[in-house]
């Protein structure tokens, strides 16, 4: 067999696979129920509000009152001041004399063996005693009858915890593009849709919106027991899913939202710090990582137009296709960001590759201006 036929047949087969993909996508998000389609609560158990918050002056303001005028009668929000060195004290303490809700939280020294953000979660958990408790982000933007909505959903089902997608959008459009694709490897590794499931390792977590049941969060391990996790959002939603909890998830468009990142420089610098924990830094299973993003993402439609012949072009339209109808179902994605799937894989891919290289040749992570060793961070 040729070097050319084995192209063409990876060409098919990929194709192929792709297609089921985008059909499997398409099934899974038609499983998740929208945050807004939801009724308003009629029951309000307590619940802490709880927002860890570092130099965050350029969105803090506007995120933050929105969350201090939310439809629901019985919350206190925790906003954990994590050794800001920016104007975001003072924009917290002008904040805390308008609305009685907010209490803050400062800390000015970080413990040994935590990350910042993690360490502020679980402050603000250790300064809560409420029966539900809300970790999300200090730029996140909620409609005023998000949380109650979310917490009738949570009840209604007898939820442990409840993740809601929030609204991603970025000024850039390229940046746009690419995370339509980032999204599509997000969902085919977690599987939302299933989270709901016992006995699956079908999970979610989302640091934008985590609703979580106190004892659930508690069974769990609580922060404590990730407290070097870059990706604690995802870890701890595995966590839980994992003490046999119940999670489900909800899409949160036009009810919950952020702006992520404002450029694709920005996100690449931020995805570079913690894409290599996503492979336990284990570099056998970057390497896998990367061939995957590579193999199933940039190479499979040039295959098929460089190395098949007559009909088999044709399957290169097909699955471009199924990836634009995907992208027009999936809102708020544009048709042509289907064009830049083969330009995001290369992307993410050499995002594990740089990640990888600077966490081993440093031997560690820098973390919001802390480093911690490799042996460290594989020990949690």
């Amino acid at each position: 067999m040729t070097i050319k036929t084995l192209l063409e047949l990876y060409g098919i087969v990929a194709g192929v696979t792709w297609i089921g993909v985008i059909i499997y996508l398409i099934a899974g998000f038609k499983k998740i129920k929208h945050l807004k389609d939801q009724p308003l609560s009629t029951t309000f158990p307590p619940l802490a509000i709880i927002i860890p918050v570092r130099n965050e002056e350029e969105n803090l303001e506007k995120a933050l009152q929105s969350v201090c005028n939310i439809n629901y009668p019985s919350y206190r929000i925790i906003a954990v001041n994590d050794r800001s060195t920016d104007s975001t004290g003072e924009i917290l303490e002008k904040l805390n004399k308008r609305y009685p809700q907010l209490t803050v939280t400062t800390i000015t020294d970080l413990p040994k063996g935590w990350l910042g953000k993690n360490n502020a979660l679980y402050q603000g958990y250790l300064s809560s005693a409420e029966e539900w408790m809300l970790f999300t982000d200090a730029d996140v933007e909620y409609h005023p009858d998000a949380i109650n909505k979310a917490m009738c959903y949570a009840l209604k089902n007898d939820l442990d915890n409840l993740a809601v997608l929030p609204n991603v959008i970025s000024r850039s459009g390229l940046l746009n593009s690419v995370l339509s694709t980032f999204s599509i490897m997000l969902m085919m590794y977690l599987r939302p849709w299933d989270a709901i499931k016992p006995g699956t390792n079908a999970h979610i977590g989302v640091g934008a919106f985590c609703l979580v049941k106190r004892q659930g969060y508690e069974k769990a391990g609580t922060h404590q027991r990730i407290k070097l996790r870059p990706d604690d959002d995802v870890m701890l939603g595995n966590n839980i899913k994992q003490a046999g909890l119940r999670q489900d998830v909800l899409g949160g468009r036009d009810t919950v939202g952020l702006e992520w990142y404002t450029s694709l420089k920005q996100f690449v610098d931020g995805l570079m710090k913690n894409t290599y924990a996503t492979a336990g830094y284990n570099p056998i299973m970057a390497i896998g990582y990367i061939m995957a993003c590579i193999v199933c993402f940039t190479l499979p439609i040039p295959a098929i137009l460089i190395f098949g012949e007559g009909y088999i072009k044709l399957l290169a339209v097909i699955v471009l296709l199924t990836q634009v109808i995907y992208m027009l179902i999936i809102k708020p994605n544009k048709w042509w960001y289907a064009l830049i799937i083969p330009f995001a894989g290369l992307l993410m891919g050499y995002i594990f590759l740089r990640s990888m290289f600077i966490t081993i040749k440093q031997g560690g992570i820098y973390w919001r201006d802390s480093f911690y060793s490799l042996d460290e961070l594989r020990g949690h």
